[in-house]
């Protein structure tokens, strides 16, 4: 831990793993030390950064009460990755390694509004709808469509090779349309719960949900219906991404998988009371639990064990954290930078901005190595956190 900072108007202290935290996260973290409902601290991941009210790479602990925004849109975004035993050199030929994300093109949709054209069978949406009704708009046409898909953004699927010579593949993906959805619903209905009590807040995007109000109750077990499908989603993607390595390599043997969240909140005991613990960009690493922590699309990633430190929740950081805007990055960083940062990766080309902004008519550089943190002084900043296990680098990146 790096410092702690508890200026007058903060109701709890905030704890720190960030080396620099930007002027605009540490801004949101002293609103969320001044919030009403939260307890003992906020602690900030070294890989922490501006978001939407929260910092994204934060980790909050609520009493009787949750937090939409501290949860984010992209609820049960995660993490899934798989060991085999196939050595690194089967796939050291770049043309081989691109037939193998050729054909993963043709069966993962991939990118903003792309899903499948048929909908998609799964038995939790039907156990959804009969335990609770159409209660909202979820487990709709959209929901069933996009299930096994990758979405876009920072969201990838990458075939990596371990320090020890045999490939992984990793796959990071959530809740598609459906956790921003549950997310937007009920920060809605929060803001409005809010205004009825009269509650004063630093920023109103923190709007709150007390447990014992319907709405509470309901948003959390929406909520746990969005990382039932993150997950599920993820799960199918890796089957297909398994299927597709097996038909260019026959011989491969899978090892073990691991498949986690970072966009949740959980009730969890901590410093001896049952708190509702909101991680945001933040993975679970209590004591011996297996974690993973991707770095950029061309640096390295790393599968962790937790240390279960209590300073943090039992928490670690989800990735290595943005340093540049998207919009920064694209208007600042060149495409021969970004190429020769990428040397002997398979990728895609760097598509055009699509988004409004100064960017407008550039390429899209944001999900370029150079917008991040370095994922090694990142790790070097956990080490009370997490302890390394596997140090994995890409040799192949799809992104949406």
């Amino acid at each position: 831990m790096k410092w702690i900072k508890n200026e007058e108007s903060y109701r709890i202290p905030v704890k720190s793993w960030c080396a620099e935290v930007e002027p605009g996260a540490l801004k949101q973290a002293g609103n969320l030390a001044a919030h009403p409902v939260l307890a003992h601290h906020v602690a900030l991941m070294p890989d922490c950064h501006q978001g939407y009210g929260m910092p994204i790479g934060g980790v909050v602990a609520a009493r009787d009460a949750v937090i939409p925004s501290a949860v984010g849109v992209d609820i049960g975004c995660g993490m899934v990755a798989v060991e085999t035993g196939v050595p690194a050199e089967r796939l050291a030929g770049m043309s081989f390694r691109r037939s193998i994300l050729d054909r993963l093109k043709e069966r993962i949709p991939a990118g903003e509004g792309v899903s499948h054209r048929e909908k998609q069978e799964w038995e939790g949406f039907e156990s959804y709808l009969d335990n609770n009704g159409q209660v909202a708009d979820f487990a709709n046409a959209l929901d069933r469509r996009n299930l096994g898909t990758l979405g876009g953004g920072n969201h990838f699927i990458e075939i990596q090779k371990s320090d020890a010579g045999f490939i992984w593949l990793m796959i990071h993906s959530g809740s598609r349309n459906l956790g921003k959805r549950v997310e937007e619903l009920y920060h809605r209905k929060a803001q409005r719960l809010n205004a009825l009590y009269r509650v004063t807040l630093a920023d109103p995007d923190l709007a709150f949900l007390p447990i014992r109000e319907q709405e509470g109750h309901d948003y959390f077990r929406d909520m746990l219906f969005a990382l039932r499908y993150a997950q599920e989603n993820r799960r199918r993607m890796m089957a297909v991404f398994k299927e597709t390595l097996t038909e260019f390599v026959p011989e491969t043997e899978f090892l073990r998988e691991v498949n986690i969240h970072h966009n949740y909140a959980a009730f969890e005991e901590h410093f001896g009371e049952t708190l509702c613990i909101h991680r945001k960009g933040a993975t679970s690493a209590k004591s011996g639990e297996i974690g993973i922590i991707p770095g950029s699309m061309g640096t390295a990633s790393y599968i962790v064990r937790g240390l279960g430190n209590p300073e943090s929740f039992m928490s670690c950081s989800h990735g290595a954290g943005r340093r540049m805007s998207r919009i920064a990055a694209c208007s600042t960083l060149t495409v021969e930078e970004c190429d020769a940062a990428m040397a002997g990766i398979a990728c895609g080309r760097w598509q055009p901005y699509r988004k409004h902004g100064k960017a407008k008519g550039r390429l899209d550089l944001s999900e370029a190595p150079q917008a991040y943190k370095a994922i090694d002084e990142v790790i070097e900043s956990e080490l009370d956190l997490i302890e390394p296990q596997v140090r994995l680098t890409p040799l192949a990146v799809l992104k949406g």
